[in-house]
């Protein structure tokens, strides 16, 4: 399809590039959803794309958040305006949502400010390196609450106590203190941020996509009930059979040779 607000690059190794370009500020409306999610389905199943990376256009932002105008103009209306806002949540949930189930490994290139909803849209990528700007969810200065799955992200990655610490006081931080924390995988110098990526998105290329992708879900599943996640876990290890990965990755083992997964 003919995209408006991203654009696809299909790169070396099966790498592609989802860049959003929507200006002014690369906010978060129903349109960037709808590609987003496009993109998603076609970057899904396309079988030579390894992994994804989602960067931005912006010279100083990676995404800017939610269209707070929008929600603005739908307070104080006779309608139901609280399933209309909870409505907005769930649908920014849902998409970003889609990158995080993605059965390949998905990466955000942040080359800016990742501020409320570009804050949680990073949360939902598999891995997260940082060049330049801040990154946090700034909600409560506005008198909001993330919703669009922050609260559960940021609770997962950092614990509850570092977690309740950034949302409530709506902290921005620096790349290097984010990567201090654990809220971005690598923090690295801006100039060097698409080749950083580059380097890092190959080499999780070369390596079995498909088991990382069933890896994905098992870790998924490990927010629930430990019970659940062991039969997650057990159903996708069996799946790894499914490929010719295992076979593949054991006999370069016994061999004493690097494993070639692509072909």
């Amino acid at each position: 399809m003919a995209y408006q607000t991203i654009t696809i690059d299909k790169r070396h190794k099966g790498v592609a590039w989802i860049t959003v370009d929507n200006p002014p500020t690369n906010a978060i409306g129903e349109e960037l959803m709808q590609e987003l999610e496009a993109a998603a389905d076609e970057l899904t199943m396309d079988n030579a794309v390894r992994v994804v990376v989602i960067a931005s256009n912006h010279e100083k932002i990676f995404l800017a958040g939610a269209d707070l105008k929008g929600m603005i103009q739908n307070t104080g209306e006779e309608q139901d305006e609280d399933n209309i806002i909870a409505g907005k949540s769930a649908r920014m949930q849902a998409c970003f949502h889609r990158f995080a189930t993605m059965p390949k490994p998905v990466i955000a290139a942040i080359n800016g400010h990742a501020l409320g909803g570009g804050c949680e849209l990073a949360m939902a990528c598999d891995f997260r390196i940082m060049g330049k700007g801040r990154i946090g969810l700034s909600e409560l200065s506005l008198g909001l609450i993330p919703g669009a799955g922050g609260t559960q992200r940021m609770t997962h990655l950092l614990g509850q106590a570092k977690a309740t610490e950034l949302i409530m006081t709506a902290k921005q931080i620096e790349a290097a203190e984010a990567e201090r924390i654990g809220l971005v995988n690598m923090a690295v110098d801006p100039v060097n941020l698409e080749a950083e990526t580059t380097a890092f998105a190959e080499q999780l290329a070369e390596g079995a996509v498909h088991a990382m992708g069933l890896a994905k879900r098992a870790i998924n599943a490990a927010d629930g009930p430990i019970e659940e996640g062991l039969e997650v876990e057990a159903n996708a290890f069996s799946e790894t059979f499914m490929t010719d990965e295992p076979s593949i990755g054991l006999a370069a083992f016994f061999q004493k040779e690097k494993p070639q997964f692509i072909k």
